[in-house]
């Protein structure tokens, strides 16, 4: 899939190219063939600070690891995925895994969710009756991994403090709501074609108190002006950002543990993973460079620019759509279409606002799906593929809705 998607952004811009040559337009060529070496300039200043980043979160995470913090998240939750799960028995290692994954997915590691999520379908299938058809609890583990429900987006803000923002975490609110909206629709999706008992007891001691806190606080934010929300969202994002590291080294020096120590380890293994994202950085980048410099992509948005504003609403959120449209095919094209926002129209413009939040509230729907379920031989879906792909347009609807709130 990902082989066919990338071919096709070459494919794509040199018959656009083409047309634009033969419509007298000489220089389309050259703007190609420049563009294709900016980006790969560009992917390489990408990932220094990517291997920054990397190497401190994941640093951090392996201090909150071995403080138990990750077991203690895995225990609390564990009750709630056994009555949404009731295929799985009690204690199975699966839960455990899946909760491990939420958590690593919360926290905006998706290179140390993957492998974590792998496990917890491999445990799923061994007890999964059909060797090839996904199980209910296959499905909901899936829809849920890719509603994306992300509470801090790190790699958002390190991408937005890479091409330079004032404030990288302005965008912490709107991803927070936007996600939120996601994980909802895909788990009510699910219920609703499982027959899940979401109004069970213990179910509902779990999701009601988050729900109420959340509409809470939205209502608080309906009073707010767009100045004093973005604002707010900057002072929450950085203070939940250095307040968990906070509380993973205080937790690590309670715990005993050797915090440098730990952190140097977990650093390490933070450097050898970004290391090995650079070739897929260039890939993508250079592809999305091309596509744009050759105008196939700004005829496509013309397009849709111009059946919006045939409906009278306003056509700003067009430019971020990119971003929204190939992010359930593939995560490092989403990310290039992310960063190549941010170039073309500024990082703190409303498109790049609203692509970094489409970014931090969505999934790659069909990669997650040929990943995990190719994983073990899974070959039909059942409906996992709808509701995941309903959770995703929440997520780009939301997104869209609350930066208009947030930034209009």
């Amino acid at each position: 899939m990902l082989n066919g998607l990338w071919l096709s952004f070459f494919v794509v811009a040199a018959v656009a190219a083409l047309a634009r040559w033969l419509g007298g337009d000489p220089g389309v060529w050259a703007a190609m063939v420049e563009s294709l070496f900016g980006m790969a300039k560009l992917s390489v200043e990408v990932m220094i600070l990517l291997f920054g980043t990397l190497t401190l979160w994941l640093g951090f995470l392996r201090i909150a690891e071995k403080a138990g913090l990750v077991d203690l998240l895995a225990r609390l939750l564990g009750p709630l995925f056994a009555r949404l799960m009731p295929d799985v028995p009690r204690g199975h290692p699966a839960l455990g895994f899946i909760t491990l994954n939420f958590a690593a997915n919360g926290l905006g590691l998706d290179n140390a969710a993957t492998p974590i999520g792998l496990k917890a379908m491999k445990a799923l299938q061994e007890l999964n009756p059909s060797a090839s058809v996904a199980s209910n609890a296959q499905i909901l583990f899936l829809v849920l991994n890719a509603s994306s429900l992300t509470l801090l987006p790190v790699s958002i803000f390190m991408y937005r403090a890479q091409q330079g923002a004032v404030d990288p975490t302005l965008v912490f609110l709107p991803i927070l709501l936007a996600t939120s909206a996601s994980t909802l629709v895909g788990l009510l999706s699910v219920a609703f074609m499982q027959r899940l008992k979401l109004w069970d007891p213990l179910v509902l001691a779990y999701l009601l108190p988050g729900a109420l806190l959340l509409g809470g606080f939205m209502s608080l934010l309906a009073g707010l002006s767009a100045t004093a929300l973005a604002s707010l969202s900057s002072l929450l994002g950085n203070l939940t950002l250095f307040g968990l590291i906070l509380a993973f080294l205080l937790c690590g020096w309670l715990r005993k543990v050797p915090v440098y120590e730990a952190f140097v380890e977990g650093a390490r293994e933070g450097f050898e993973v970004a290391k090995g994202l650079l070739p897929y950085l260039v890939a993508m980048l250079c592809a999305v460079g091309v596509l744009r410099a050759s105008g196939a992509l700004e005829a496509v948005l013309d397009g849709i620019r111009w059946a919006v504003s045939g409906l009278g609403m306003d056509t700003r959120f067009v430019e971020a759509l990119p971003t929204a449209l190939v992010k359930p095919f593939s995560g490092s094209a989403a990310r290039a279409m992310l960063i190549e926002t941010m170039q073309t129209h500024g990082v703190d413009s409303f498109p790049a606002l609203v692509a970094a939040t489409v970014q931090g509230s969505t999934e790659t729907t069909f990669y997650v799906l040929a990943v995990y379920f190719g994983a073990v031989g899974i070959q039909r879906a059942r409906h996992a593929v709808g509701c995941a792909l309903l959770a995703d347009l929440a997520g780009v609807l939301a997104a869209i809705g609350v930066c208009y709130w947030f930034f209009g």
